[in-house]
């Protein structure tokens, strides 16, 4: 089974100009895409320091222009803020930009707190986000679009500009709980979990399961794909040495925290599902950090454990330096990634 890595990016704030931060990771990126990285993943956030791309879109369309081969795409666009013919001519645009290289990644948003700022209800994103995705899809398939639903309506609105990619670029959905493995697997997108291996195994083992069910539906996404990507998210940070890489990466993932929780502690909560205890989170499966002979066991240990053809590594988060993540990206590229090619 062909092993493949990408890159999820919440492009968080650091204390560097935004102008820098953005040239940064563009400098990043270029050398992911030289050296082979499959796929790069931008979040979408609002409102917070955890994403500095609020547009998602806009960013992207820098890094097709910086980069040749390296994949890219939202992960995800968070539907229920956006008017979906005009995020079908947005696609359209990037996937010609890229050549072709663009991944749609979509979702509802998980902070009710985001969605609030933009008028939306987070108890009625579900039904706002599956109906701005059957919008899509048509639009990107279509020269025509109608459609009459409950929040959408359109009358052979014409969408003049086409994807580069047929019948569309594939979409992506995350998720790792029983009801979003089945909505992935009904519309065949390709799958980034979360969560310890055995949790991503059983992710992993269902969606397939299901996938095989629903392979010729009409709700079938991506009938190109072949071979579905199934994957999952780690922090990853890699150094000379074990205690190096922890020394550095400990302080660091308490700033992601930070970052991560803050719109939660403004509105007087706090999220269960994150830690600031990176040792927990390499414990939990959460974070890989090490040398490069650590970081390789633990890749090995999460393809063997899962059963995915995917993992897709955070290399720069919370206040690593720019420096620290090129280097921990070229430990990666050139002691790890080889192995697993």
């Amino acid at each position: 089974m062909e092993k493949k890595f990408g890159i999820f990016d919440h492009l968080e704030r650091r204390e560097v100009p935004l102008a820098t931060l953005y040239e940064e990771r563009l400098q990043l990126l270029a050398a992911a895409d030289a050296a082979g990285i499959y796929c790069y993943h931008l979040a979408e956030h609002h409102a917070t320091p955890l994403g500095c791309a609020p547009s998602p879109g806009i960013f992207l369309s820098a890094v097709a222009q910086r980069t040749c081969r390296i994949h890219l795409g939202p992960l995800v666009y968070l539907l229920p803020l956006y008017h979906p013919m005009r995020l079908v001519e947005e696609i359209c645009m990037l996937d010609q930009l890229s050549g072709g290289r663009f991944e749609i990644g979509v979702g509802r948003g998980i902070s009710p707190f985001e969605l609030a700022h933009f008028d939306v209800n987070f108890l009625g994103a579900r039904e706002i986000f599956e109906e701005s995705l059957r919008v899509i899809v048509a639009g990107l398939r279509q020269r025509k679009l109608s459609h009459k639903g409950t929040h959408y309506r359109f009358n052979d609105a014409p969408i003049e500009i086409r994807p580069r990619q047929e019948p569309n670029p594939p979409f992506w959905y995350g998720t790792s709980t029983p009801d979003g493995l089945l909505f992935a697997a009904r519309h065949g997108m390709n799958i980034v979990a979360g969560g310890p291996n055995k949790i991503v195994a059983g992710a992993a083992q269902l969606y397939r399961e299901q996938r095989e069910q629903y392979r010729d539906s009409p709700e079938n996404l991506n009938p190109q794909v072949a071979v579905p990507i199934v994957g999952a998210v780690r922090h990853f940070f890699a150094a000379d040495t074990d205690r190096e890489a922890m020394e550095v990466a400990r302080p660091a993932y308490k700033t992601y925290y930070a970052n991560i929780v803050k719109l939660w502690r403004d509105h007087g909560t706090v999220p269960t599902m994150f830690t600031d205890d990176l040792d927990l989170a390499c414990n939990h499966d959460a974070a890989i950090v090490g040398s490069a002979s650590t970081v390789r066991e633990k890749v090995a240990q999460y393809f063997k454990e899962t059963g995915c053809n995917y993992l897709v590594l955070s290399f720069a988060w919370g206040s690593l330096t720019h420096e620290q993540s090129l280097r921990s990206l070229d430990i990666f590229t050139k002691k790890v990634m080889p192995e697993f090619a």
